[in-house]
């Protein structure tokens, strides 16, 4: 396989052999796409749990149980009143 690259991130993996970390640019090329697939990995695990979370949550709508959304932010709101009041005393 041959790959190009443009000249900053040639320098970028020269300078990566030269810090004596990685002994080839096949070596940092590895670690890169390694990396990549783990940020990959972690970025579907996330979105899976993200759809799971609005998932219970839809079924917890359709099963009766909510919220009234102004009341909740209203209490919120009062909430955080309280606590500043508490920190600036």
């Amino acid at each position: 396989m041959s790959v190009s690259l443009t000249p900053e991130l040639e320098q970028l993996v020269r300078q990566k052999v030269d810090t004596g970390r990685y002994t080839s640019a096949s070596e940092v090329l590895r670690e890169a796409l390694r990396l990549l697939e783990e940020r990959d990995q972690l970025e579907a695990s996330r979105k899976d749990e993200i759809r799971a979370k609005v998932a219970a949550g839809m079924a917890s709508l359709r099963a009766g149980d909510s919220v009234d959304g102004e009341a909740f932010f209203d209490r919120l709101e009062a909430e955080l009143d309280a606590q500043d009041r508490r920190g600036s005393n």
